[in-house]
């Protein structure tokens, strides 16, 4: 079984909706190992409310703090500390996606951040959409990968801007998976179209 991590070139650029879909195309489980602010409606009921087989499992979070902020500072509120091993990969026969928090550099603690989360036998996504400065980010957290030896693949998120990924497509060298468009909404019937699209891919 295989493990996919995804991560982002920064907040808000895609990461659930993305998850989403890899775990209705491999029909796998579901982890966000670190989950801080929107309790009542966090990603991982999101992803549930987007996924449609039945093999899917959703594991509970290993951390869930009430303050929507990196999570270093959530947890500093809610008077906890993040400790790596109290973060336990959850048990499963099926294939994993984890979803991480924010992007690859994202303090836990005073010393581990979300890299730290990642181990080496994992697949990472890196979900990216366009601003100004997205190529920057891009090419850093591709690269930072990449120098741990991972295997790195991307998926766009929203509008096409066809210059902007032309030039990380040419300088990092790794798949490109495909791209998850501007839609007006997103549903189980929408994410399983592009699960279908993505499916040979992943």
């Amino acid at each position: 079984m295989t493990t996919y991590f995804i991560t982002g070139i920064s907040t808000d650029v895609g990461k659930t909706v993305t998850s989403a879909i890899v775990t209705e195309a491999l029909e796998a489980d579901y982890w966000k190992p670190v989950q801080a602010g929107e309790l009542d409606n966090c990603d991982t009921k999101k992803v549930k409310r987007l996924v449609s087989n039945s093999k899917s499992k959703f594991h509970p979070n290993a951390y869930a703090l009430k303050t929507p902020m990196s999570p270093h500072g959530a947890a500093d509120i809610d008077g906890v500390t993040i400790e790596l091993d109290k973060i336990r990969v959850p048990e499963t026969k099926n294939n994993l996606v984890i979803e991480g928090a924010g992007g690859l550099l994202v303090p836990l603690n005073d010393i581990d951040t979300v890299f730290d989360l990642i181990r080496p036998n994992y697949k990472v996504i890196v979900v990216s959409r366009h601003y100004l400065g997205s190529i920057n980010h891009t090419l850093l957290t591709v690269n930072t990968l990449k120098d741990k030896g991972l295997p790195v693949s991307i998926i766009f998120s929203g509008d096409e801007h066809a210059s902007t990924e032309d030039i990380i497509k040419k300088m990092t060298q790794v798949p490109v998976i495909g791209r998850i468009n501007e839609e007006p909404y997103f549903d189980k019937n929408v994410v399983k179209e592009y699960a279908e699209l993505f499916r040979d891919k992943l």
